[in-house]
């Protein structure tokens, strides 16, 4: 009897990571056809009907993982932390090219790849609005208490101003946490949803101000180019030239990075960092408004 082989990509992290991975599930297959792909994820929903994947297991959700592909078994493991590569903590890589680097793979500018089955088409039907979309992603990621999180987060004046230009003719959505600023005049999204609903929003959109977060990398699977601001993370690790990227402007005042470790800015719990005293410091919402409107 011929012993199956197993491929084991471990992957921890918010959801825009996981997005990313898919990218490289079929090199995977490509550079292993001999083997069986199978994820241990914490988003597991945006695996099942990948054709490139063959079983997804949610993170701690692992009953007889030991016995059913460790043990006597001919099983390769990646459960690398791609963040901690020499590479990406030198912004020398892109996220998916340093893990091209871990799985020994070819990059070749790999894109992320959800598949929609038919079920999750019908989810854009409930975003139907009278006008056409404008969604807008003001934070994402990890709660700070107040809401708002400046390495990563739109500031709520920024998108406030973007809004009120395009509210006579647009539908705005802001997608936020539950304790995040919200967008006067816009309809609040915060509350907890599946990840295909959430992606649903994309397809139902006719545009999008996006920050690095999981609505970006989603956006770039499906090819629907959007404006994203960048703060603390850059995109030529984290983005996609199918968007308008538009960096932070370079902080005028002394920088303390007083927590920073690795990477330039801590991501979390870090609000005495912030170079900024305005939020137009950051960005010229002229320019986000023009780029919108190409």
């Amino acid at each position: 009897m011929v012993q199956e082989k197993y491929l084991v990509w471990h992957i921890d992290g918010g959801l825009g990571k996981h997005v990313a991975a898919t990218s490289l599930c079929s090199s995977i297959k490509e550079q292993h056809p001999d083997r069986k792909l199978i994820m241990v994820v914490g988003h597991p929903e945006i695996f099942l009907n990948n054709p490139n994947v063959d079983r997804v297991y949610f993170s701690g959700n692992i009953p007889y993982f030991y016995d059913d592909y460790i043990n006597g078994k001919d099983t390769l493991i990646f459960k690398h932390e791609v963040y901690n590569q020499t590479n990406h903590i030198h912004k020398k890589n892109h996220l998916i090219e340093s893990w091209c680097e871990i799985l020994n793979l070819s990059y070749q500018n790999q894109l992320p790849r959800i598949y929609v089955n038919a079920s999750h088409k019908q989810l854009v039907d409930k975003w139907f609005r009278n006008k056409p979309i404008l969604l807008i992603q003001t934070n994402g990621g990890g709660l700070e208490s107040s809401g708002y999180n400046w390495t990563r987060d739109m500031p709520i004046e920024i998108a406030q101003n973007i809004a009120n230009r395009w509210i006579d003719t647009h539908h705005i959505i802001q997608v936020c946490n539950p304790n995040s600023p919200q967008i006067m005049g816009a309809e609040v999204i915060s509350n907890h949803m599946s990840n295909m609903e959430l992606f649903s929003l994309i397809a139902a959109s006719n545009k999008r101000l996006l920050i690095d977060s999981s609505l970006q990398h989603a956006s770039a699977a499906f090819n629907f180019p959007s404006v994203v601001l960048w703060v603390g993370t850059d995109p030529m690790v984290y983005g996609y030239n199918v968007h308008t990227n538009i960096k932070v402007k370079t902080p005028q005042n002394n920088i303390k990075l007083i927590n920073s470790y690795l990477f330039d800015y801590a991501f979390s719990n870090n609000p005495y960092e912030c170079p900024y005293f305005d939020a137009f410091e950051m960005f010229n919402p002229d320019i986000i408004d023009l780029e919108l409107r190409k």
